[in-house]
């Protein structure tokens, strides 16, 4: 089986690297030159690609020549406007007709679900008035139209390990909000999900992509600030702040088993 990953990343670069482990045949996209000999010298055939938002790059044309086509290219909301990442989805669509893709996997976010103070699954309808994040929901329903049942789209929580840290983004720091629940993910099982789901086929699927277990943010930061000897943050507040916990119990009922349950137990590498 050929997968496509575009967007060799923190997150597809691992995930080529297990695939081609598990005698996938791998290709991929990365913007960057020097980096595409080393993919390549790992079994990954690294295309050079570009969405800015045309395509632009070398030889990226064999991408979208696949059994399952991987899209992770998050929006760059702070440098980009909301129109960018649609049309990022515009180009790659054109591309994908030009090709021969059979399935998709469309890496969203837990964003998208609205701070409801409660928990939040996959069948809460969401819309462009109520949705968190109204970007990735709309290209979200792109992907849908395009691909309907050959699509399923991952939402991932808050992709943490190695050394992203929630603690240390707060580190002595005030008025940190810390009664919100924890919707986050370890690295290595955002990675094994995809796999999962490509060994399984599951598709035409929306899954909610979190660790099980949610303590409150403040009890992660205390864990990580105790683990790694930095500052814990100075004071907390804002209790009234609004939240969401996202379940992810439709995605453990596919039988998948989470290396890392606990957000406050996730090992990290500094």
């Amino acid at each position: 089986m050929k997968v496509s990953i575009l967007g060799l990343g923190w997150i597809g670069e691992p995930l080529g690297h297990l695939l081609v482990e598990n005698s996938y045949q791998v290709i991929g996209s990365t913007t960057k030159p020097e980096k595409r000999s080393i993919l390549q010298g790992n079994g990954i055939d690294a295309r050079l690609l570009s969405l800015g938002p045309e395509p632009s790059g070398e030889d990226f044309e064999e991408l979208f020549t696949a059994d399952v086509l991987y899209v992770n290219i998050p929006p760059a909301r702070r440098t980009r406007s909301d129109d960018f990442h649609i049309d990022q989805l515009g180009y790659l669509l054109e591309m994908v007709n030009k090709g021969s893709v059979k399935r998709a996997i469309y890496v969203s976010s837990t964003s998208v679900y609205p701070d409801l103070n409660r928990e939040v699954e996959e069948g809460l309808l969401l819309n462009p008035e109520n949705t968190g994040n109204p970007v990735l929901h709309k290209g979200e329903k792109i992907m849908q139209s395009f691909f309907g049942d050959r699509l399923t789209i991952i939402r991932f929580g808050g992709l943490l390990g190695d050394n992203r840290v929630p603690g240390r983004y707060f580190s002595g720091r005030l008025d940190v909000v810390g009664h919100a629940p924890a919707n986050y993910v370890y690295r290595s099982d955002a990675v094994r999900s995809v796999h999962w789901i490509i060994r399984n086929d599951l598709w035409g699927e929306v899954y909610n992509i979190t660790a099980p277990l949610h303590p409150a943010k403040r009890e992660v930061y205390e864990a990580n600030a105790k683990q790694l000897g930095f500052a814990p943050p100075v004071s907390y507040g804002n209790e009234n702040a609004t939240w969401k916990l996202v379940s992810s119990a439709k995605f453990l009922a596919t039988g998948f088993v989470f290396d890392y349950p606990d957000p406050c137990t996730f090992p990290y590498k500094l």
